[in-house]
């Protein structure tokens, strides 16, 4: 780059001189490039170290004036191509203008005013990108990319100052986060280390403090661990580190999010405020670290992944209930106001923008400075003030408010009009019992019905469908009060103020007839749904038109959710369920359906509306429970392994043993997938679904953990898994709710033995001294302690994956189990490569909803395989090698979609280091023939003919012996069929037709006289190619000898065949033979090959073994392992010894 004119010295000890002419000089630094002797290897370890290398960079370009001693420096550059540009313009643009002066100031003059003038128009254009990253950080991008061979796809985060032990050495260098590898590298005295981690390899990541490693930073992999320590702000790296691991975990789940964590497109950062200055960090970092705070919002507040934090600031909020001003902070985004108190659970509130009605700014005095009114619709005030950017703050809500919709719901009608005027029975209307009420309401309703005829007025007076009858009615009665009491003091609806006395009030139980308005409250459901009106009937709408997996599964569970309750024991229970549960799978075809989904939607649909549960259900699945119902259920297994670990912390005299008899891994899946559904009566278990919408997947842990603190000393009694389990069932289906009269059991206590029940036990009393033992739990430790076992998890599913395909493909490969877990790996890599820079492979040719197989979730395209086989195949093809590579891909990508699987990969392979003679041939034989040889790969094939075409008058009848052995073949043929025929004549069973059907079915292995007939021009690239591989072998006057002889005699043999072929009739109307050679097209030169000659498969290997040194080079073995040693994947962490 240009830089402004400024004095240096010549500084020869640290500069060599490489290019000069009578005005400019292009210096390099020591310690850059070959050569440099001890002061090369000093300045360049110091430029490692003190990272000079950023501040000065290793070419410069010197500006000299006659025999003056005054030098100006006017151009660096990080690289030789850089500088050299640089060095051309100035030769081209500058050298003959300057020549003319005579006076050597007036050239200093004018040369340092050009300068000076490309550089203001560089910074013109940099103004135009307000995203520009600083100077310093794109040169370090340059050098990442320089040393680590990075593409210009792959982007760099940020760089940091560190040591890398290295065995009992530490070794100063440079970390590099990118957005898809960990790099370091380090120069002392020569001896260099370059280190490149994939962030999808890492296994395990965490910052700890030994005596060995203080305050360090450990990064795992299935083979290594690597120590990073003596960093200046360890805190700041190591959550870059976890958010950077985060996201390639995410796109190992998804590959089609791989890219969109880095799109810089996408509105993540807070917008400039007045008077701040930009912001000096990269733009990556800037839009990860605005992502993360995106994050953290959404779920302190329980929003949805489309609102975007705007920016936040301190404040104080008047709260009525407390009489008194309650410091915070006060968030903007897009759709919502949301304040969240500094101390915890004092006070929260969430404020729609779709609610708010007025926003002002009130007077300002010494005891409220700079206060906001905010008014929203159902009349609750709220007061803001100590705020910094009033003005400001105003200016942004008001922006929002106007771009804010404010449409009434829309509530589907039971007939609609689609475009071509007919009408459409839609599958949700109003008129449907379960889109008013929810099934327990219709329940009651019924059962008051058959118990009361003679009170036609009962439905009128009780709107909510209970019977006012009786203790229960009376508890849930109190209920209603105590909740109607605290709406009137802190206000109802999603404006609600939110506070401990709120979860006081949800601990002791949430009464049937607000279960559904609070759960849609503390979900956040509430809020989607008014913002989609309408959307649920049209999912139902779409998915009646299509078919799929999803359906299907559906359908098989639908009797098998909650059959002990009497609202599924009828069709309107069951309709219900199934449209919730197939407008989801439309809504979201990654996860369709999973098991455990109908468990909690029929408990939803119990207290809920249709489309209520059905905005509940969102809520679950993509908000409180992420990665839970996906086809892995990879979240319940990341929960899991969280919840050993707090075992592990919380109960360890008990942790060794259940580990032992391998209880809590078969436990915890299904408590958390179903939240205890499955475990606890159902009123227990609705009871304990009131604390999970209140405080998410804490209370689940908590009462997971009580569980097992009740149940200790009978645990630790156990003497094998069965028994625990026993224990565990037992003490869960006695948990009781005492509120309730009539208890519907768990499934499993209807098996049980005959042995007494044991105590009961309250369901309040279990939770609330849940929160007393194990209260101390916080969702940002839950939250650290996911990513910690998310890693693991993920990873040991692509083990899982990766054993798969290694045994499926083993059976059919000569490679040893080793050998193909490496080539995995490394064909894997590609595929992550194209994830990461490429357009990547496409998945949905599978359909939406429909799991990929492990053989299917890696394929490459045809640049990677080209990649791929050029590195790994003992085939040298010099110029012929792309064309080779892409004919292998053609043969290999059967079903032409442009992607190979990893099985379709290791073929080949398996041939050129595995195969037999024969086989190699064959291999080499089919790359010549449709679809591998395409017609425009053939060139100059008719000038190679001449030189290999026999003279015509030689005899070459010997061939004959070809027709007489097709002529037997006939022959037999014959003879063969007629047996068939008096076969036929026989009575054929079920079991002629099962063999049939077996016999179609089964997989026909190729023989050598299935393959097609090699027409000329085909043979002549066969020749060429073998040519190609025989180039720079040890043996390669004989190899050339011999493939001439060979070629020569099959030339020959052609000719013969041909002239048999032209004396033997041909019919006129018959179709062509499989094994007839295709016509060839025609040459560059306008000739056309001979149509008529052609040759075998048997031919050409007859003639190739007549030659020993050709056999001598196709049974030759080669070593795999000596190709994997010098894939560009084994040097991804090296040591080198000084540069000569």
């Amino acid at each position: 780059m240009w830089v402004e004119p400024e004095e240096v010295g010549l500084a020869a000890p640290l500069w060599v001189s490489e290019r000069a002419n009578p005005f400019f000089i292009l210096q390099r630094r020591k310690g850059h490039g070959r050569g440099g002797g001890l002061s090369g290897l000093l300045v360049g370890t110091l430029d490692v170290v003190l990272d000079s290398s950023a501040r000065v960079a290793p070419y410069r370009i010197l500006l000299q004036a006659g025999d003056s001693q005054v030098y100006w420096i006017i151009a660096c550059g990080s690289s030789r191509r850089e500088i050299t540009e640089h060095w051309d313009w100035l030769e081209s643009n500058l050298l003959q203008t300057i020549s003319i002066f005579e006076n050597d100031e007036d050239i200093t003059t004018f040369v340092r005013g050009k300068i000076c003038g490309l550089i203001a128009e560089e910074q013109r254009s940099l103004l135009s990108e307000p995203d520009q990253d600083p100077v310093k950080f794109q040169e370090a991008q340059l050098k990442m990319r320089r040393l680590f061979s990075m593409p210009e796809e792959e982007k760099l985060v940020n760089y940091y100052s560190c040591s890398y032990w290295k065995g009992r050495v530490p070794r100063q260098g440079w970390l590099y986060l990118c957005v898809n590898h960990l790099c370091f590298y380090s120069l002392i005295l020569g001896k260099e280390v370059v280190l490149v981690v994939p962030w999808t390899e890492v296994t395990q990541l965490e910052k700890n403090s030994t005596l060995l490693f203080p305050e360090s930073i450990r990064v795992c992999t299935r083979s290594e661990h690597h120590f990073f320590s003596m960093f200046l702000n360890i805190s700041d790296t190591f959550r870059l580190m976890e958010q950077l691991a985060n996201m390639a975990m995410s796109t190992l789940l998804d590959q089609d999010r791989a890219r969109s964590h880095t799109d810089p497109s996408r509105p993540d950062r807070d917008p400039p405020k007045p008077g701040s200055t930009r912001n000096s960090a990269p733009q990556i970092k800037r839009d990860l670290d605005a992502r993360a705070k995106n994050q953290q919002y959404r779920s302190w507040f329980r929003l949805t992944e489309e609102e975007r934090l705007d920016g936040h600031t301190d404040c104080t909020l008047w709260a009525p209930f407390a009489k008194s001003h309650v410091p915070g902070q006060l968030f903007v985004s897009s759709s919502c106001l949301c304040f969240r108190s500094k101390q915890e659970d004092v006070c929260q509130l969430i404020i729609p923008l779709r609610e708010v009605t007025v926003v002002e700014k009130a007077d300002s005095s010494p005891v409220l400075p700079s206060p906001v009114s905010i008014s929203t619709k159902n009349k609750m005030n709220f007061l803001f003030a100590n705020l910094k950017d009033r003005d400001f703050l105003v200016q942004r809500i008001s922006d929002f408010l106007q771009r804010t919709p404010d449409s009434p719901p829309i509530f589907p009608t039971m007939s609609t009009v689609n475009f071509d005027g007919e009408n459409k029975t839609r599958q949700f209307h109003q008129d449907l019992p379960t889109a008013k009420y929810s099934l327990l309401q219709l329940y009651h309703q019924e059962k008051q019905s058959l118990n009361q005829d003679q009170d036609q007025n009962c439905n009128s007076e009780n709107p909510e469908g209970t019977l006012n009858q009786g203790p229960k009615d009376k508890r849930q009665h109190l209920k209603e009060e105590a909740w109607r009491l605290h709406f009137s003091e802190f206000g109802r609806g999603v404006c609600m103020y939110r506070t401990s006395r709120t979860r006081d009030l949800v601990l002791k139980g949430i009464p049937d007839a607000l279960r559904a308005e609070l759960w849609l409250l503390f979900s956040g459901a509430q809020v989607q749904m008014e913002v989609h009106p309408g959307l649920y009937s049209d999912l139902l709408d779409r998915a009646l038109e299509q078919d799929s997996l999803a359906k299907d599964e559906i359908e098989r569970d639908l009797h098998r959710s909650m059959p002990e309750h009497k609202a599924f024991q009828n069709p309107t229970g069951i309709s219900a369920l199934r449209r919730v549960l197939t407008a989801y799978a439309q809504r979201n075809p990654a996860i369709g359906y999973c098991q455990a989904m109908n468990i909690v939607t029929s408990v939803l649909l119990l207290y809920c509306p249709e489309e209520q549960a059905f905005w509940l259900l969102v809520a679950l699945c993509e908000r409180l429970l992420p990665d839970y119902y996906n086809t892995r259920v990879t979240g319940a297994l990341v929960d899991q392994g969280v919840f050993e670990e707090l075992t592990q912390a919380q109960l360890p005299s008990l942790y060794g043993h259940m580990q032992n008899l391998g209880v809590l891994s078969s436990i915890s899946l299904s408590w958390f997938l179903t939240l205890f559904l499955s475990a606890l009566p159902f009123h227990s278990a609705t009871v304990l679904i009131d604390a999970f919408f209140c405080d998410g997947i804490t209370v689940i842990f908590q009462v997971a953990l009580s569980v097992l603190y009740d149940n200790m000393d009978a645990l630790l009694a156990c003497n094998d898994e069965g028994e625990a389990m026993t224990v565990l069932g037992r003490y869960l289906e006695n948990v009781m709710n005492p509120e309730v009269e009539e208890h519907i059991p768990v499934l499993h206590s209807a098996i049980s033995s005959d042995d007494p029940p044991g105590p009961q036990i309250d369901v309040f009393t279990l939770i609330k001294e849940s929160y007393q033992r194990f209260g101390g739990l916080r969702a940002d430790v839950i939250e650290q302690m996911r990513f910690k076992q998310r890693l693991k998890v993920i990873q040991s599913l692509e083990d899982t994956a990766q054993r798969s395909v290694v045994r499926a493909v083993m059976t059919e490969s000569a490679f040893s189990i080793e050998e193909l877990e490496e080539l995995y790996c490394l064909f894997k890599s590609k595929h992550m490569s194209s994830c990461y820079w490429g357009p990547g492979p496409s998945s949905g040719s599978a359909g939406p909803d429909l799991v990929v197989p492990y053989l299917e979730q890696h394929r490459v395209d045809h640049a990677h395989f080209s990649q791929l086989i050029t590195e790994l195949s003992p085939w040298r093809w010099n110029s012929h090698t792309h064309n080779m590579a892409a004919r292998l891909f053609r043969l290999q990508d059967q079903n032409q979609d442009g992607l190979v699987n990893f099985k379709e990969f290791i073929y080949p392979l398996t041939v050129m280091y595995h195969g037999d003679l024969t086989e190699k041939l064959k291999l080499l034989y089919k790359l010549h023939l449709p679809p591998a040889f395409t017609p425009e790969e053939a060139e100059s094939a008719q000038e190679a003919a001449q030189f290999f075409t026999p003279d015509n008058n030689k005899d070459a009848s010997f061939p004959s012996t070809e027709d007489r052995k097709e002529d037997g073949i006939s022959a037999e043929g014959k003879t063969e069929g007629e047996n068939s025929e008096k076969k036929e004549e026989k009575v054929k069973d079920y079991r002629f037709y099962l063999r049939q059907w077996a016999k179609e079915h089964e997989p026909r292995r190729e023989s050598i006289k299935d393959l097609p007939r090699m027409n000329q021009e085909q043979f002549i690239e066969l020749c060429k190619t073998l040519y190609c591989m025989f180039s720079e072998d040890p043996c390669e006057q004989q190899l050339y000898h011999s493939i001439a002889t060979v070629a020569s005699l099959l030339l020959r043999i052609g000719e013969v065949a041909k002239r048999f072929t032209n004396h033997a009739p041909k019919p006129t109307d018959s179709a062509p033979s499989p094994t007839e050679p295709a016509p060839s097209p025609p040459s560059p030169q306008g000739r056309t090959a001979d149509a008529d000659w052609s040759i075998s498969f048997e031919q050409v290997l007859a003639s190739l073994l007549t030659e020993t040194p050709l056999v001598d080079f196709f049974e030759r073995k080669a070593l795999l392992r000596d190709k994997m040693a010098a894939t560009p994947r084994s040097r991804r962490e090296s040591e080198s010894e000084p540069h000569k």
